[in-house]
Order: C-alpha cells, then sequence, then structure tokens
C-alpha cells in the first residue's frame, strides 16, 4: 500500500501565512495533507473547526459552546441520513481550500485529510451550562452524525485532486478515557463511536488512521478495522511495545504503523538531530527484532501536530523526518 518509512504529517501548523504552510508541506511530505492553522484563526481549532453546522452552535469571541434547543435538534435529527454533506467552509479551513488551489488542476496520487474524532469532539465541547455534550446521548448521537456528514463532505472535495484519500481520526482524547477523569465513560462507548466512523469513512474506498498522541488501551484500538495507527512514539514507544502481540496481528491483516518519532514539544529543543534521529533509529531497530513486518509497513510523522511550535522549528521537524526517513530505508 505505502512504500517503508513513508512520510506524512498530522495536521496543525504554526503558520499564519497560509500559503508558507502549503508549500512546505508539498516539499517535504511524500502524502501531502492540509494544514489546520490555530494561529491563523480560533475558527482552525482542533474542535472549532468541525461544528459548523452543528444545531445550537454558538461561537462568542475564543469561545464556542451549544446553546441547546430542542427544536433545531429535533428538526436536525429528522432530516439525517448517511448521504448528507456538511461542508467545512474557508472560514474554518483556510489550509483546505489553499491547498487546493496551489495543486490547481493536478491529481495528486494520494493525499491525506483528518478530522477530529467522535470521542475527542464530545467530550471537549460543553453546551451553555457547561456540561460535556457527550453525557447528554442525544447530543452524542448527534455528533456522530454530525461528524459523517463532516468527513463525506471532506472526502468529496479531497478526490477532487486526489486519486486516493486517507482520512485521520484524530483521538488525543483517548489517552484520558477509562482514568479518574473521565471514570464515567465507558471504554465500550468510546469504542462504539470510533467503530462507527471508521465503517462509515471505509465505506468510501478510504484508508483510515487513528491518530492518538498520548497512551491509550493500544489493544482496543489495534482491534479496530483501521489501516493505519498514528501515536506519539518519541514520548510512548516503550508503553506501546508491550503490546506485541497486538501490532503483530495488525501488522499481518495489513495495518501500518505511523511512527511519530520527531517531537513537537520541548525536547525538540533540548536535543540535537543527530540526537533525535539516533534514538528513532535505536528504537526501529529494537522493535523489528521481533516484528519483522515493521519495516515494511511503517510510516513516519511528527508525534504530534506541529501547531504549538513556532515556523522555523516546524521547518526543523519536517527536515528531520526527511533525515530520519533517509537513513532508515538506506540501513
Amino acid at each position: 500500500m505505502f512504500e517503508p518509512f513513508t512520510t506524512t504529517g498530522i495536521g496543525s501548523m504554526p503558520h499564519t501565512e497560509v500559503l508558507s504552510a502549503c508549500e512546505l508541506i508539498l516539499k517535504y511530505f511524500d502524502i501531502p495533507f492540509w494544514p489546520q492553522m490555530p494561529k491563523y484563526s480560533v475558527n482552525e481549532q482542533m474542535i472549532a473547526q468541525f461544528c459548523e453546522g452543528f444545531p445550537g452552535i454558538t461561537f462568542e469571541s475564543d469561545k464556542v459552546y451549544i446553546k441547546k434547543n430542542d427544536e433545531l435538534i429535533t428538526e436536525w435529527l429528522s432530516n439525517y441520513h448517511d448521504e448528507m454533506l456538511s461542508p467545512v467552509s474557508e472560514q474554518f479551513a483556510i489550509g483546505l481550500y489553499s491547498m487546493q488551489r496551489l495543486i490547481k488542476n493536478e491529481k495528486l496520487k494520494l493525499f491525506k485529510g483528518q478530522i477530529t474524532g467522535p470521542v475527542t469532539f464530545t467530550l471537549s465541547l460543553k453546551d451553555d451550562e457547561g456540561k460535556l455534550i457527550y453525557f447528554d446521548e442525544t447530543l452524542r448521537e448527534l455528533s456522530l452524525m454530525h461528524l459523517k456528514a463532516k468527513v463525506k463532505w471532506q472526502i468529496e472535495f479531497l478526490k477532487t485532486f486526489a486519486e486516493n484519500v486517507i482520512i485521520f481520526i484524530d483521538e488525543p482524547i483517548l489517552q484520558a478515557v477509562s482514568t479518574s477523569a473521565y471514570i464515567s465513560v465507558e471504554q465500550s462507548e468510546a469504542m462504539r463511536l470510533i467503530k462507527e466512523i471508521v465503517s462509515f469513512i471505509k465505506s468510501f474506498d478510504v484508508k483510515v488512521g487513528i491518530h492518538c498522541c498520548g497512551r491509550t488501551d493500544w489493544k482496543e484500538v489495534l482491534s479496530l478495522d483501521i489501516d493505519i495507527l498514528s501515536f506519539d512514539a518519541f514520548s510512548f514507544f516503550d508503553f506501546f511495545k508491550i503490546y506485541s502481540d497486538e501490532i503483530s496481528e495488525f501488522l499481518s491483516r495489513s495495518g501500518y504503523i505511523a511512527w511519530g518519532f520527531i517531537p513537537t514539544t520541548d525536547d525538540l529543543n533540548a536535543l540535537s538531530d543527530e540526537e533525535i534521529i539516533e534514538r528513532a533509529v535505536r528504537k526501529t531497530e529494537e522493535i523489528s527484532k521481533n516484528l519483522h513486518l515493521i519495516n515494511k509497513n511503517s510510516l513516519l510523522t511528527p508525534s504530534c501536530g506541529m501547531g504549538s511550535l513556532d515556523v522555523s522549528s516546524s521547518q526543523r521537524v519536517c527536515e528531520l523526518l526527511k533525515k530520519l526517513k533517509n537513513r532508515l530505508v538506506n540501513e
């Protein structure tokens, strides 16, 4: 499906100059993606970006929440169907439209999009009483339907300039599910929500990845019908490798691991290029001793989005990713 150690990104970029972000992506990444630009606009933050069109959604300065209106909710639910499209406008995803304009009439072989996952979405967005909408069963289901309509529109949009599409479902909050922070969130329900959107996306002949930048129950995640598992391998490699049996089974089903070996945190400034690359090479060598398909079924990414970095640091991450790929391919 992919060449060994193919590179792609997670989503967010630190730029306020949109064209610069797009050009950097096209220059450095084997699989380009559209940039989410939280420093350009608050509308580009990972929850706000996919809220547009949600019944009762309210934007107040840098706050976004649901103003509950039962009539609006009932009307929306009665009109929903799996063919529904919910566009993401340029006001909420300028990087997506800028990338399309930059590519113009070309047809890329492969392109990556992304969407906030239903667990992170519902455990981050609140109603006007300050209650997380996950704990309202109606709003939880509505959120899943809403995200389906968003991702269906995105897939159709991306297919106008890409022959093949990958969608990453971003679920950073999975690392907190079943911890004391979200003790009342059942793992089985979180997995049900993700399974539903994975199945929906795959019905459009699209490859699906899940990205979680923390530590979570990888046994559960690896059992999902996903094509790619993306995680922060710089910080959580040792925890992840415990699941060697599950990883082996996932690889045998033609699954790919996207290793986030290049840090997007303060560790980036604390270490030299060579130290970062050597760490990644050692970890790859270690895990490939027992999991022989790893070298064939691996992608490379930054550890998470680059939105919190400065522009020069994001350039360094891109350069490091390219250096690491060259090193591993030529080992």
